[in-house]
């Protein structure tokens, strides 16, 4: 049975540095959905009570009353079921043709590979570890393959479309390997360009990163 939607203000847990937590501004930006947003104190917490209760001790997470929506893909569900206007979204499943598909699954898994760099940063882990190296490349190897790939990719969307989970997430990938310094996006001039244009969206320019302050 479907919950009703509740009249409250739903309140976001993440932080303004987050490429997950940015894709969920971006979509109650696009949206048009009011939130309240908590920021999550410190990332290396071991606590589940510093990530709204999620025992993956990951972000973002919602909280619309009394349920909680764990994950930036749920919170964005859940976001457009909350607009006040019903817009055209293509989400991860109706990417039916193989390059879209692939595309959406290399995005996300770019995301999460730069997120356990990250986090080896901060633990120290020695910089010719095998399994950080083998992180390093996989990455690199992706992001080559979006851009080979992302003219053909946005040109087979719909395209009557609003927005799009996949061009949201790309977007808030390359654009947070600059923030974080992780690697130059410069040369994949494919990727560059569209960030150029997407970022042109009042949402993605009212969503920019930034390191909160404690």
């Amino acid at each position: 049975m479907t919950e009703p939607v509740s009249d409250l203000i739903p309140t976001l847990v993440g932080r303004s540095s987050s490429h997950f937590t940015r894709v969920t501004r971006i979509f109650a930006a696009e949206l048009e959905v009011a939130y309240a947003f908590e920021v999550v104190p410190d990332l290396r917490s071991m606590n589940a009570a510093d990530f709204a209760g999620n025992p993956a001790l990951r972000l973002p997470i919602l909280r619309t009353g009394a349920t909680t929506w764990l994950g930036t893909l749920n919170i964005c569900r859940e976001l457009a079921r909350r607009a006040p206007v019903q817009r055209p979204v293509v989400w991860p499943e109706h990417l039916t043709a193989a390059l879209a598909a692939n595309a959406q699954e290399l995005v996300v898994q770019a995301m999460a590979t730069e997120v356990s760099l990250i986090m080896s940063q901060l633990a120290g882990t020695p910089r010719d570890d095998a399994h950080l190296t083998k992180q390093q490349q996989s990455l690199l190897n992706m992001l080559t393959w979006l851009d080979d790939n992302v003219q053909a990719v946005r040109a087979g969307l719909p395209q009557d479309r609003a927005l799009s989970y996949l061009e949201v997430c790309m977007f808030c990938l390359v654009t947070h390997l600059e923030f974080r310094s992780m690697l130059a996006t410069s040369g994949y001039r494919a990727l560059a360009a569209f960030c150029e244009e997407y970022g042109q969206r009042a949402s993605t320019q009212a969503t920019t990163y930034r390191f909160d302050t404690p």
